[in-house]
């Protein structure tokens, strides 16, 4: 499958947020969207989602236009910033309503099984962001956003994510974002650097200096 996000124009009031945008995902890569704090990554995220509406949006799937906002589809899957699994759910039912198996997420976390029967809001920020970011990896769909999966992960929890997107990958398209930029880079196959409101395809690293967005030598 291919995805395509094209001609993104956002406003806020009077003022342009984004403008000309291109994206494009596949079924088999993970493509990366890197940008400065604040510069639109989360709204870009939102509108190929299907709820932010901009002035101005073209959504094609295997080059065909899709009119209607995406999570109406049935296609994808996303990760917001915040935390969507509501706080007084227990993780038992949350894992039967997604249909994933508990002892097969356990025996990667021991130390989670405990809190199988535990209600969502016992666990830690990073145990909470685990949870969602498997959740959405693991249940079944064709498209897979992620804003901010790393977001308070232990370091442990942030290599198995990595090593879950790279399988994840091969029958599906992933979008990703998150300001730790050499975990994206880590596990991106295409990359877009969004400046200035519009989106630029990384072609080499080193381009990521000569738009400075990170320092010479911190490749």
């Amino acid at each position: 499958m291919k995805f395509e996000l094209d001609n993104v124009e956002l406003y806020f009031k009077t003022m342009r947020i984004l403008n000309g945008i291109y994206l494009k995902a596949e079924t088999g890569k993970v493509t990366a969207i890197l940008g400065r704090n604040g510069c639109g990554k989360s709204s870009l995220l939102n509108i190929a989602f299907g709820n932010l509406k901009p002035k101005y949006k073209l959504i094609r799937i295997d080059h065909k236009p899709i009119l209607k906002p995406l999570y109406k589809t049935g296609y994808v899957k996303y990760l917001p910033q915040y935390n969507f699994i509501p706080n007084g759910m227990k993780l038992s039912f949350i894992f039967s309503i997604y249909n994933l198996n508990w002892d097969e997420f356990t025996e990667k976390f021991e130390a989670l099984s405990k809190y199988k029967v535990s209600k969502f809001r016992t666990l830690s920020g990073g145990e909470r962001r685990l949870i969602e970011t498997y959740v959405i990896l693991k249940t079944k769909s064709d498209i897979v956003i992620l804003d901010e999966p790393f977001s308070h992960l232990a370091p442990i929890h942030i290599e198995y994510i990595k090593q879950l997107i790279s399988e994840e990958k091969k029958q599906k398209a992933i979008i990703i974002s998150d300001h730790m930029y050499s975990h994206i880079i880590d596990s991106s196959d295409d990359i877009y650097l969004l400046q200035n409101g519009t989106t630029k395809k990384i072609d080499k690293l080193t381009e990521l200096e000569d738009y400075n967005y990170i320092s010479e030598g911190q490749l």
